[in-house]
């Protein structure tokens, strides 16, 4: 049976290696022996990346470019590659080459025995930092220990998933996209592939330490409401344990001599409690900022141009079902 093939490919910053990246993929997707589109899809890049693949997609029909009119973040370049994909089965794969394309093969093969979501799980990851390792590792154990949703350890978004789970997602209305976390939500068959992840072919990584600590959290509060339950717990156990002290000190006061009048202790609780209150307040707000962006409904993206699709051709906005080009 013949399929068709989309494979989406968010960049940002890449004039380096996107060449390269084009050229792996084509040979990969050549090999597959059925039709394909390349869907790139540019994130607000700053250097040439764009007039790169303006170039590349005026010669090769199968190459489409999306431009944003800006930085929108990676999940809503991979969301956005989702809505303008047609292919019967969507392949997700970041520009730096640290996902090997030939991996893509092995996915196909999977689906191709009735799998609807096939992900690749990395046995080894070449070029990162120790700390960049260790905090990957402990984040996904974390995760995975708050969320009743199972979303698998040591993966990321490079994944094949149908077209009928593509559907699914285009539904799905997050702001605060966490794309991996969302395809597990969603359930259907799913299976990996294993790989060893390379060092990037060139240029610098997109995820610095700010950004990861902010894919983080939007990984943890869009399916874990539990740090609000450890907030209320950790309210409640240090409420509790100020009553105690609080019965000490009147005792001391009624029936002691030995109190000494002073501000240290007084300023060292003070300082103490306000810091966990702060604390709370704060896993609170993450909370609260996530629900005022959902009702703000402002669109997930706007694309400011598109290349190689048909002349005509529009696409669903995901605000209010209108159509842009």
């Amino acid at each position: 049976m013949k399929a068709r093939y989309s494979v989406v490919v968010p960049m940002y910053n890449e004039e380096e290696v996107i060449s390269h990246t084009y050229d792996r993929l084509k040979q990969v997707m050549d090999r597959c022996g059925d039709s394909y589109e390349l869907i790139f899809v540019n994130d607000g890049s700053r250097d040439r990346t764009v007039e790169i693949m303006q170039e590349i997609s005026n010669r090769d029909e199968r190459v489409k470019l999306v431009d944003f009119s800006r930085n929108f973040g990676h999940q809503i370049a991979i969301t956005a590659g989702m809505d303008y994909s047609s292919g019967d089965a969507v392949v997700v794969i970041d520009a730096d080459l640290q996902d090997p394309p030939e991996v893509i093969l092995q996915m196909i093969e999977k689906w191709k025995e009735g799998y609807e979501v096939v992900y690749g799980k990395r046995l080894k990851r070449h070029g990162e930092t120790l700390f960049k390792k260790v905090t990957a590792k402990l984040f996904y154990r974390l995760l995975s220990s708050m969320t009743s949703v199972e979303i698998p350890t040591d993966t990321g978004d490079f994944r094949l998933i149908d077209r009928k789970v593509c559907d699914v997602l285009r539904g799905l209305k997050e702001k605060n996209r966490y794309v991996r976390g969302l395809v597990s939500w969603v359930g259907f068959r799913q299976t990996m592939v294993e790989y060893v992840r390379e060092e990037r072919f060139a240029g610098e990584t997109k995820y610095p330490l700010k950004k990861m600590i902010r894919f983080a959290l939007d990984g943890i509060t869009s399916f874990s409401h539990k740090p609000l339950k450890i907030a209320s717990y950790v309210g409640f156990f240090i409420s509790f344990f100020s009553f105690l002290y609080l019965f000490f000190v009147l005792f001391q006061k009624v029936f002691t001599s030995w109190t000494v009048p002073g501000w240290t202790s007084i300023v060292g609780v003070n300082l103490l409690f306000n810091g966990i209150v702060l604390m709370l307040l704060g896993v609170i707000g993450e909370y609260i900022g996530r629900i005022y962006d959902e009702s703000k409904d402002r669109p997930l993206y706007i694309v400011r141009e598109t290349r190689g699709y048909p002349e005509g051709e529009l696409k669903e906005s995901r605000k209010d079902k209108t159509y842009v080009r």
